[in-house]
């Protein structure tokens, strides 16, 4: 586990927190069970770590299964009794001529670009998709799927070269942006929870900006997510990371994004640059307009990569994850969670927390943005063992949170924050957009 110490220790450099309050942690003597032959329990803690030495909590006091349970959090779902088909058919490996492709269809226009793509008709199933993966070579398949819309990329092997480049940068990208326009901007209440009285607008979808934004709600913050009104979000993944937050529709084009970014203290994005770009969210154009406004972004792919989508999957797929985790050497494999997605949300969350102590007490605007591609950098530098260690068994009964949602009956992962309980998730969408 000092893999993990070494990573809270230099995330909390980057951050420039108080060195105090991770002086006495030391990471658990239990490790988190999530086998892996790289340190995906390593990164657990460390991220879980960030988050609750940045809320000046007990670090002594996570537990390893209770981490585990967090990071698989889909596995614990269920609603009314049933666990959500969480996985779309057309996500997955797939052979080609040359090597493997992996895919991501789980949203429907997604999977209607791949199949789109591969000239199927708009009834093919998983088994016609496989047969003309089959006849594709890795690049033309992964480059005519981009071209319709879909979502596809090789599956590669590691490249030290790429991954040593990318490390040369922060894990977490802090800059402070002087503003003397900026008003004072008040910090987290002094008692009660660390973040209430603090507003956060929450522009995110699928795992890691929600976990991030889930994670601020849970410490106190009042976290409104806006969605598009032409995209909708599976009602399941909303369920697994909405706790806590009003979720209402609006097109961020409206003139009332104003309303609610003037009155905000955070906004954490966590759609494509490009995408925030057009439509006047960049962070340098929102602490422009916004002063003492703290910016916190998540993208797939990192800045560099403007234009591209991505998703956990993807991300371990071209970065060589997947041939590490390979199961025989001869098909590819994965983490044993979205680990990439849910470390990415834990480290912004403890990101956030620790700039609106920064802000309040030196003023400016503030930026932190990560990428899930910028952690598996990270995950790939720390040690690795041959072999998965075997998997832990332990009593979900004790790590899972229940709660009546709009009549209906849901279970989910409970919070890896020790001294919290989650608030409730609320329908998708069916609340108002304002403070």
């Amino acid at each position: 586990m000092n893999a993990g110490r070494h990573l809270l220790s230099r995330v909390w450099t980057e951050l420039g927190a108080d060195p105090r309050l991770i002086r006495d942690v030391h990471a658990a003597s239990i490790p988190v069970p999530l086998p892996s032959r790289l340190s995906t329990g390593d990164l657990a803690w460390a991220s879980v770590a960030a988050v609750v030495c940045a809320a000046q909590g007990d670090a002594a006091a996570l537990d390893p299964h209770r981490i585990a349970a967090a990071y698989r959090s889909d596995r614990f779902l269920t609603i009314d009794g049933t666990a959500p088909p969480v996985w779309s058919p057309f996500s997955g490996f797939w052979r080609t001529v040359d090597g493997w492709v992996r895919t991501h269809g789980n949203y429907a226009h997604h999977a209607a670009g791949l199949r789109s793509a591969l000239l199927l008709d708009t009834t093919a199933g998983a088994d016609q998709v496989r047969d003309a993966l089959a006849a594709r070579t890795s690049n033309a398949a992964v480059a005519a799927i981009t071209a319709a819309g879909g979502l596809a990329v090789p599956v590669l092997l590691e490249d030290p070269d790429v991954d040593a480049m990318l490390r040369s940068r922060p894990l977490l990208d802090v800059r402070r942006i002087d503003s003397p326009t900026a008003p004072p901007r008040r910090a987290a209440a002094s008692t009660g929870r660390p973040l209430d009285g603090i507003r956060v607008l929450d522009l995110t979808r699928v795992i890691a900006g929600p976990v991030c934004t889930r994670t601020l709600a849970l410490l106190g913050a009042d976290v409104l997510r806006i969605d598009p009104p032409h995209l909708p979000e599976p009602g399941w993944q909303h369920f697994d990371t909405g706790h806590g937050k009003r979720t209402a529709l609006l097109d961020a084009r409206s003139a009332h994004m104003h309303d609610l970014l003037s009155a905000a203290d955070v906004v954490v994005l966590g759609y494509r640059p490009d995408a925030l770009d057009r439509l006047g969210l960049a962070p340098g154009d929102l602490t422009e307009r916004y002063p003492g406004l703290l910016v916190a972004r998540l993208s797939a792919w990192g800045a560099e990569h403007p234009r591209r989508a991505g998703f956990d999957s993807l991300v371990q797929a071209e970065s060589g994850i997947a041939w590490i985790e390979s199961p025989d050497g001869d098909r590819p494999g994965a983490l044993p969670a979205q680990a990439l997605d849910h470390s990415a949300g834990y480290l912004l969350a403890a990101a956030v927390i620790t700039l609106i102590r920064r802000r309040a007490e030196e003023g400016g605007s503030w930026q932190v943005q990560t990428s899930l591609r910028r952690v598996a950098a990270e995950l790939l530098r720390m040690p690795r063992r041959p072999e998965p260690a075997a998997e832990v068994p332990f009593d979900p009964a004790h790590h899972v949170a229940h709660f009546d949602v709009a009549g209906q009956t849901l279970v989910t992962a409970a919070p890896a924050i020790p001294g919290f309980d989650f608030a409730a998730p609320r329908p998708w969408g069916e609340d108002q957009p304002r403070w």
